[in-house]
């Protein structure tokens, strides 16, 4: 039997994430871990870092023809990385 003031804990660490404003670096944690399965270990090794502002990610990548190949196919990752992640997570992706 549960008392009625308990509540899951998951509920509970959305909330202290939420109170430090952590939420965003939590999912851009799990991008990144989910970035090479999702692209692959080619494009992987060229990228230097991601960073998410609210819904938009930017991704710095060494290679300026792969940044290119790359923003031909931005709907298509903009939906693979919110598919694996299971919610909308980015809705703006830029490759520099």
């Amino acid at each position: 039997m549960t008392k009625s003031n308990e509540r899951p804990l998951g509920e509970i660490i959305r909330e202290v994430l939420k109170h430090h404003r952590l939420e965003d670096k939590v999912t851009e944690t799990r991008l990144m871990s989910s970035w090479e399965k999702l692209m692959g270990n080619h494009i992987a090794r060229y990228t230097v870092r991601m960073v998410l502002r609210g819904s938009h990610l930017t991704v710095y990548l060494r290679s300026s023809v792969l940044r290119d190949e790359l923003g031909f196919a931005k709907t298509k990752i903009i939906d693979m990385i919110n598919q694996e992640l299971g919610e909308t997570v980015v809705s703006e992706v830029n490759f520099r």
